[in-house]
């Protein structure tokens, strides 16, 4: 009677790999056949959003009369630092001083926003404090009043106070938002545990210590993910700001109606200031875009 040999040793380990490794293959094809469909939407989103941008610079780098032709160039050509020259330089628009005003109104209103909003949501998180429900309802239920209702009492308020077509007419009014204050506490609300608030309180530390030295260390990444929405909100505001302010004292999205004034508009010259206008929203997203991402996945994967 014959026996049949038993692999020992070494023998039986590359036998079990030699089992498992169509196992693996079989397993990572299958996730990969899973995944593609997503690969695909994410492919076809990317480009959708990104169509847009291209065909934005394809215009900025045409003069006006190659825009009009059928059908329209879908290459960038040449005139894009002539055009851009062309919109710094067009005095109804005042893209430089627009810059900068609108970078002061952005990071100031980001700035308040962020560090209000925080303050005000650790306290509608945290603490205990009587009408704290019934305020915390009232601060939302300002989300629901359409903006167009209050724009002719703001701009008699302002009037009064002599604050028409200067800065503090369009920072002030948004610089402490509800939105801004719903958000950070729904994030302290998650992010925060009790248990280190009450360890500030028994080491004797005051409810602005406890903010300045445990909430806003925690509350970092949804406060970078407000600062970039905020930020964009403020750089991107036409309607308050075209009421509010004159050409001697644009914002870019002022400077921008005003570029496309005119008998005929040169659209290459619009598009091209309006490029030079958006560089600073993607500077700011290249700083904060990997707190956004970090905040948005600690979001994700809280509960």
């Amino acid at each position: 009677m014959t026996m049949s040999p038993v692999r020992t040793g070494h023998g039986a380990q590359h036998a079990t790999s030699d089992s498992r490794a169509p196992r693996r293959k079989s397993r990572a094809g299958r996730q990969m056949a899973a995944r593609w469909p997503s690969y695909v939407v994410l492919v076809i989103t990317a480009i959708a959003f990104i169509a847009p941008f291209y065909y934005t610079i394809v215009i900025a780098s045409r003069s006006n009369a190659q825009m009009n032709q059928v059908p329209p160039p879908l290459i960038p050509g040449g005139e894009l630092w002539s055009n851009f020259a062309a919109a710094w330089n067009t005095p109804q628009a005042n893209i430089p001083k627009a810059l900068v005003n609108s970078l002061m109104v952005s990071t100031t209103v980001t700035v308040g926003t962020v560090f209000f909003g925080t303050l005000a949501g650790f306290a509608f998180a945290k603490l205990r404090f009587t009408g704290r429900n019934a305020l915390f309802g009232f601060t939302i239920g300002t989300m629901m009043i359409p903006p167009t209702l209050g724009v002719i009492p703001l701009y008699i308020l302002m009037a009064n106070l002599h604050w028409t077509d200067q800065l503090q007419s369009v920072i002030l009014p948004t610089v402490v938002t509800a939105f801004g204050v719903f958000f950070m506490r729904q994030a302290l609300v998650e992010a925060l545990p009790d248990e280190l608030v009450e360890a500030g309180r028994v080491d004797g530390a005051s409810a602005f210590r406890i903010f300045w030295s445990i909430v806003l260390p925690i509350a970092r990444p949804a406060m970078a993910v407000l600062a970039m929405l905020t930020f964009m909100t403020s750089w991107n505001d036409f309607f308050w700001p075209i009421i509010a302010l004159t050409s001697n004292n644009p914002t870019v999205q002022v400077a921008l109606n005003n570029l496309g004034g005119g008998y005929v508009p040169d659209h290459s010259i619009i598009m091209a200031g309006t490029l030079l206008c958006t560089l600073p929203l993607i500077v700011i997203f290249l700083f904060l875009g990997r707190q956004i991402v970090g905040g948005i996945m600690q979001g994700a994967v809280k509960g």
